[in-house]
């Protein structure tokens, strides 16, 4: 089973993930929370594969939260739950280590899919939100230079690779894709991240994104 944290300051947003997760098979909801406060002591109690956090809450917001999650052993991998509007969120979450940006309202499929990848070792970026959070970062570090020349830096394996990753694939899936082992792939990734200067797979598929290796 994947073990699931979910924090929101909304009962409403939390019944409906809830709801939705539950619904797989193979997700279970073990922890909730309304504040960013309780999220690393749930995480000590429960042991999330994941975590789901809403960016802005009342006592300790999202951001918070995260940094508080990053500091454990073995922290849970983390998605934030997003608006439009957040702009001023984003390039710290990335700094801090969140796998992905997920909107409150994506459809119950994608979402599912969603948490089994990150569970996975993969990484998420809601496409409506892909835009903003590539506008947002466009001046942190090594991401300030074109796109396009730090993906001219990659080898022909190495831009498949970061594609696939830019997809949301984990390292399984992308081995399969490509018929590689889960290891060779690790050792891809991490050249990758070396290469474009990304600090995790997000920023990763940012860099993707802004190059038009994606569409």
């Amino acid at each position: 089973m994947i073990k699931v944290l979910i924090a929101d300051d909304e009962d409403l947003v939390r019944s409906g993930l809830r709801t939705i997760l539950s619904s797989a098979g193979d997700i279970e909801v073990v922890a909730e929370c309304d504040d960013g406060v309780h999220v690393a002591d749930l995480a000590r109690l429960h042991r999330p594969a994941v975590a789901l956090l809403d960016i802005r809450m009342n006592t300790c917001d999202g951001i918070d939260a995260l940094r508080a999650l990053m500091a454990l052993p073995e922290p849970p991998a983390v998605s934030m739950l997003t608006t439009f509007d957040v702009d001023e969120y984003v390039r710290e979450a990335l700094r801090l280590g969140a796998n992905g940006f997920l909107l409150k309202d994506t459809e119950p499929v994608h979402l599912i899919k969603a948490v089994r990848d990150l569970a996975a070792g993969g990484a998420v970026l809601d496409p409506k939100v892909a835009a903003r959070v590539v506008t947002t970062v466009a001046d942190g570090a090594r991401a300030a230079e074109p796109a396009q020349r730090l993906l001219s830096m990659l080898s022909d394996r190495e831009l498949e690779v970061v594609s696939l990753v830019g997809h949301g694939l984990s390292n399984a899936e992308i081995g399969q894709q490509l018929h590689l082992s889960e290891a060779t792939v690790k050792g891809y990734v991490s050249a990758v991240l070396g290469k474009i200067g990304a600090v995790n797979r997000v920023q990763a598929a940012l860099v993707a994104y802004r190059g038009g290796l994606i569409a």
